[in-house]
């Protein structure tokens, strides 16, 4: 069901290419668009403003244009990281130079702009460049907060949950709002999209931060516990910090705030406090509050339960997946 959403934007994608000059610029714009990825963010905008409008290809514009502005955001993301690596290929900045990798992620952010233009709803142009500039503002806002969080001690749950929906679902549930914007949904189907997206973004994040804490390796593709090794302040620690007991909570501080020797033991003994407290049970009960409250969204909608289907179904793949 997916696989049509998917086939139709990477056809699209192929067929509008970055040719400009100097090549130096537009090489690297070509090489990051063609990592590949699970393309979830257009795919999502495909299907939302086919909920209102069988033809979905008239999205297709909009479409790219959100997966170029996800991609030059993880362009500049890998710098401020100094990751070697995106997809298990080298990183822009990383195959080229720190000055091409800033150009060419420039360049993605104006491209984004020229396909947004080419969709068709003129009567809604307006409000689609407004949630756009919107989500792109709340995006850098929250690749900021996440920076500012790795210098501080006393991030709540709260916060952190108020930085992942910033820099992780505001672009999932934008895509959706400007998919029903485009595609002519009234203003209250479209909050509920943008809430369904909201919901389902957070409640996204908090399985990765299970899987990457309790996962299977075989399963998830990577070693489990790179966030402890990087002493993340994910939703898992965060919680712990809150439940445990003096003794517990200075052992835990003491693991996450000084630098990784040997990552074998440091994650064993993170995993048995958070499963002395339970962490990964009171993370899923918040990941499915969440969730439900993304499908209660979903419900709302004014449009008949079969048009439903497929967005659902794409959702519970996403929240219930082991990789």
């Amino acid at each position: 069901m997916v696989e049509s959403y998917y086939q139709a934007f990477e056809a699209y994608r192929q067929q509008h290419p970055f040719e400009g000059q100097p090549g130096t610029l537009y090489d690297p714009v070509n090489y990051i668009m063609d990592l590949g990825g699970k393309r979830l963010r257009p795919i999502l905008a495909l299907m939302g403003y086919e909920l209102f409008n069988p033809n979905y290809e008239a999205a297709l514009p909009l479409a790219y244009a959100i997966e170029i502005f996800h991609n030059f955001s993880l362009v500049h993301d890998d710098i401020m990281d100094a990751a070697p690596l995106r997809r298990g290929k080298e990183t822009v900045h990383t195959k080229w130079n720190l000055n091409a990798a800033i150009l060419s992620g420039d360049v993605m952010l104006i491209y984004a702009y020229d396909y947004l233009l080419l969709i068709d709803a003129p009567d809604r142009m307006t409000e689609i460049l407004k949630v756009f500039n919107r989500l792109a503002r709340e995006v850098c806002e929250g690749q900021q907060l996440d920076m500012d969080f790795e210098m501080r001690s006393d991030v709540s749950i709260p916060e952190y949950l108020h930085m992942i929906e910033l820099k992780t679902s505001v672009l999932i549930a934008g895509a959706l709002e400007m998919a029903g914007l485009a595609a002519g949904a009234s203003p209250e189907d479209v909050r509920h999209l943008y809430e369904f997206g909201r919901n389902i973004g957070l409640a996204f994040q908090l399985q990765d931060d299970i899987l990457d804490t309790f996962g299977e390796a075989a399963d998830v593709g990577k070693q489990i516990g790179g966030d402890i090794v990087q002493n993340k302040k994910t939703y898992l620690i965060l919680k712990a910090q809150e439940l445990a007991t003096d003794e517990d909570r200075s052992t835990l501080s003491a693991l996450m705030s000084t630098p990784t020797v040997d990552a074998k033991s440091k994650i064993s003994a993170v995993k048995a406090l958070l499963d002395k407290m339970n962490i990964r049970q009171q993370a899923q009960e918040t990941k499915e509050q969440y969730q439900n409250d993304a499908f209660a969204h979903l419900s709302a909608l004014s449009i008949p339960a079969a048009n439903r289907v497929a967005l659902e179904s794409l959702a519970h793949a996403l929240l219930d997946r082991i990789s």
